[in-house]
């Protein structure tokens, strides 16, 4: 495509600075159109990002001679719907994680993007990231030897500072969001392990409703062995005190180990020989440089950064990750 011109169904908080503008500072991308049922909200969306179109119906957004490709950052309970009806009309899609509610959901997807002969990129933007690219580098450098094991923990209060705060908090209604806090956080954590490790061999675990404060599991763990024999171990839980909260992902190799926060900006490279402290600056806006790579793939002029293959392997952790542990 000469010109991209993208139109955003969903202008919420996530759109506001970690996406939305990025469309914009890109070459050969534009965005011309943004969608919210709130007609208010969405013109002033538009109004305040210079978008020259809004709309409070999704199909008008659709049949939009203008548009020709579609960003969907909507609650995951409406990705597959979306993400279906581009496919159908032959525009290529770039869809928020969780890519959908469940492994069902990513299947049917996967199906239809092969069916239409489709290209769909899924918004795990961390692989895009400087410094999750350091640590796949130190990874491939076998800087730490072999990787024995890898540790993942996000802990967190009942209220975690990690998402944002509007109100009404879909992310606790699993119809709308496939589960709690967990389907929310979790895929960042997990996508990277599959970007630096590759295919899973085996994995479980089990996840449930630790205080019943809403409808949602608030405790997940779960266990992932590679096929390259790498393991990994999470563990999340959101209702702890606010003074314990932890991100935390330590990688330990026959030499050494590298550590850092997954929603952070400090990588700690520690071996017998030395500490290397790394400190990356994020972007102004978090998914530039994903979109940026979005915008190669559906001109033909790089790989895509994130398919819906291996978005369905993620949901498929994702689901055994989620399941209810037998008594």
């Amino acid at each position: 495509m000469a010109s991209l011109n993208w139109g955003i169904i969903g202008v919420g908080d996530v759109t506001e600075k970690k996406s939305g503008p990025a469309f914009n500072k890109v070459t050969g991308s534009k965005l011309v159109a943004v969608m919210r049922r709130d007609a208010e909200k969405a013109a002033d969306y538009a109004q305040r990002h210079g978008v020259g179109k809004w709309f409070s119906n999704a199909a008008d957004l659709f049949n939009d001679t203008e548009v020709n490709a579609i960003y969907i950052a909507t609650p995951p309970s409406s990705h597959l719907e979306y993400a279906l009806t581009a496919l159908k009309k032959g525009l290529p899609v770039y869809v928020e994680k969780p890519v959908t509610l469940n492994a069902a959901q990513a299947e049917e997807l996967a199906n239809a993007v092969q069916k239409h002969n489709g290209k769909l990129v899924v918004a795990h933007y961390r692989r895009q990231l400087p410094m999750f690219l350091k640590v796949k580098e130190l990874l491939q450098q076998q800087a730490i030897g072999e990787v024995r094991t890898v540790q993942l923990r996000l802990w967190q209060s009942r209220k975690p500072a990690l998402v944002t705060t509007g109100a009404p908090n879909w992310r606790v209604q699993p119809e709308l969001s496939g589960g709690g806090y967990f389907h929310d956080l979790a895929p960042h954590q997990l996508d990277l392990m599959l970007y630096f490790f590759g295919n899973p061999a085996y994995y479980q675990g089990f996840g449930f409703n630790q205080t019943q404060t809403n409808q949602a599991d608030d405790h997940v763990c779960g266990s992932i062995l590679f096929e390259n024999n790498v393991v990994v171990n999470g563990s999340w839980c959101f209702s702890v005190a606010e003074t314990e909260n932890v991100d935390s992902c330590e990688m330990i190799g026959s030499e050494g180990k590298i550590s850092f926060p997954i929603f952070g900006n400090t990588v700690t490279l520690k071996t017998a020989e030395d500490e290397q402290v790394i400190d990356f600056v994020p972007p102004e806006n978090i998914q530039h440089p994903m979109i940026a790579a979005v915008v190669s793939y559906l001109n033909g002029e790089g790989p895509n950064p994130c398919t819906i293959d291996e978005a369905l392997t993620l949901m498929k952790i994702m689901d055994a990750f989620s399941s209810k542990p037998s008594k």
